[in-house]
């Protein structure tokens, strides 16, 4: 049996979206801005210092002593994070908290899954 001839919940385990069929235009719109939000490597590192900050949140001001950049320069960064779902805000008081939103990294892991991610090679 050919990979396409596989039924629907064999592909649904062994291969990720892009591996099962084409994307939509609508998918892959919306993961290339995810892409492309986490592609520049300041806000690659602002996305790991919020994941891995205890609690899974950080404050703007645990973020900004980490680069050699101005407030309104993170700022910047943190909303183009947040434009494309990637991180998410919370005011309270003076500061904004942020924290990773799971099921946009979850979306965006699932859809690279190579179809032989299950395999070991020698």
């Amino acid at each position: 049996m050919s990979k396409q001839e596989a039924p629907a919940d064999d592909a649904a385990l062994c291969c990720s979206p892009v591996m099962r069929e084409p994307l939509t235009a609508e998918q892959s719109a919306e993961l290339a801005r995810v892409f492309k939000a986490i592609g520049e490597p300041v806000r690659l590192r602002l996305l790991s210092l919020i994941a891995s900050h205890a609690g899974g949140e950080a404050c703007v001001c645990d973020l900004t002593g980490a680069f050699e950049l101005s407030g309104p320069t993170i700022s910047h960064h943190l909303k183009v994070l947040r434009e494309a779902g990637v991180i998410e805000g919370e005011r309270r008081a003076t500061w904004i908290y942020y924290r990773v939103r799971p099921e946009t990294l979850r979306a965006v892991s699932s859809a690279l899954v190579p179809a032989d991610a299950g395999t070991v090679t020698a």
